[in-house]
């Protein structure tokens, strides 16, 4: 059963498969703000903080890897509705001891990112009865919109750098390499991949010796369910550090966690943070009713 409220449908029951981070904490918030009345938490050891584990109704803890032991449990919740929230970096994935269903699901893949592997478990999941909700689902506050959101505007050259950024940063995340690029005086000086976004600001930064530019994007078709691009005050803490001085998102495609923190670190840091109008459609917030 389901029920609607003015903002959309919202589901009764919400299993939430949680990493880390502050996500699936404001996750869990927006899902209670919605109107959604259980939410069972399915975490990883060593990963999913015990404030996300508390906000529960229920939960159950596996180890990373353990794909068919949480594929029976899910099943035998009767949930219909699932989203996945938080962080689960490379090194953990490098380091899981995959079962037996894990490395046959791996194996099939020819191109092992973000994209292929959390699809083929999404897939495997959905096979069981469940129906994966966007990534961004009850994230109403935490999509920002177009505009500056900082005191500070970028200045010309950095919009500039802005601009060649959005249009590289697409064709590589349309490539399926990563969302995340580092620019300054129109030279590409990172790119993310497999390491992630903050090892990408860490070498673009250093490499540019301050006054980059870091753009994020969600590719047209961007499979919201999962890896929709993540900021937060970590993201503002590690711009300052390596000497970033501006940000910019395609608006209401990126989460921005604790976004009154997230700007006021900006301020504080002189960052500016700008949010483009790329054309392409916002995530959604609620998922689509069962027919």
């Amino acid at each position: 059963m389901a029920m609607a409220d003015s903002a959309g449908y919202v589901p009764r029951q919400v299993l939430l498969m949680a990493g880390t981070g502050e996500y699936p904490l404001e996750m869990i918030r927006g899902m209670r703000k919605a109107g959604v009345a259980r939410i069972t938490v399915m975490g990883y050891k060593g990963g999913t903080s015990r404030a996300v584990l508390n906000l529960a109704d229920e939960v159950r803890v596996f180890r990373l890897g353990e794909f068919k032991q949480s594929l029976e449990w899910m099943a035998s919740t009767g949930i219909r509705y699932a989203a996945m929230a938080g962080q689960l970096t490379p090194l953990a994935l490098f380091r899981a001891r995959f079962d037996a269903l894990s490395k046959s699901i791996l194996a099939q893949l020819p191109v092992k990112n973000a994209h292929t592997v959390f699809g083929a478990w999404i897939q495997q999941i959905e096979r069981i009865g469940l129906r994966m909700m966007p990534a961004s689902s009850f994230m109403d506050d935490c999509l920002p919109g177009a505009g500056t959101r900082t005191n500070r505007a970028p200045s010309e050259r950095e919009f500039k750098d802005i601009q060649v950024g959005h249009s590289i940063a697409l064709d590589i995340c349309d490539l399926d390499i990563g969302q995340t690029i580092l620019v300054k005086a129109g030279m590409v000086l990172a790119v993310e991949a497999f390491e992630g976004t903050n090892e990408a600001t860490r070498r673009g930064g250093k490499l540019g010796g301050g006054g980059s530019v870091l753009v994020k994007v969600a590719k047209k078709n961007h499979d919201m369910r999962f890896d929709i691009p993540v900021i937060g005050t970590g993201t503002i803490k590690r711009l300052r550090r390596y000497g970033v001085t501006a940000l910019a998102y395609q608006a209401k495609r990126l989460i921005m966690l604790n976004p009154s923190a997230t700007l006021t670190a900006a301020n504080r840091a002189g960052i500016a943070i700008v949010g483009i109008d790329s054309g392409l459609p916002p995530a959604p917030t609620r998922p689509a009713p069962e027919v």
